[in-house]
């Protein structure tokens, strides 16, 4: 599953809408919808604050999120180069270590990326650990 500009015409709404969300009271996610604003690793001079609105632009006056791990998307310029959301998951080669690696993942990450998360874990786990079910594994992890 990936997304781009040709997203947003789907989702009409703001990305974040829950006030108890994690994203900054300003953050764009709470104003447009995904593939609408990019989203850096921090602030940095590419996309200053601009104190006019509280809010962080390229150049370009594209929209900045800088705290990809608050929204639970992966950096990435959705808007300024219509980069596709896409997310990547490496389990752990320990089969101990999946069901907590799997939870934090997948509690830590936006909805829109869940049905590709949840796919990507399934094969994986059938790829690297064929004496596990997948499912069971995914059942502990969101349990």
């Amino acid at each position: 599953m990936a997304f781009g500009k040709g997203y947003a015409p789907f989702m009409a709404e703001p990305f974040v809408h829950d006030v108890l969300h994690h994203a900054c009271g300003i953050c764009p996610s709470r104003r447009h919808p995904v593939g609408e604003f990019d989203v850096f690793e921090r602030p940095t001079k590419d996309c200053p604050f601009n104190p006019a609105d509280g809010h962080r632009y390229l150049n370009d006056g594209t929209p900045v999120c800088v705290h990809p791990e608050k929204v639970g998307l992966p950096v990435g310029r959705y808007k300024s180069e219509n980069a596709p959301l896409t997310v990547e998951l490496r389990l752990p080669p320990n089969p101990s270590e999946l069901v907590p690696y799997l939870h934090d993942v997948l509690y830590g990450a936006a909805p829109v990326l869940l049905e590709e998360l949840i796919e990507k874990a399934s094969a994986q786990i059938r790829a690297q650990h064929p004496g596990l079910d997948p499912i069971t594994v995914l059942r502990r992890a969101l349990g």
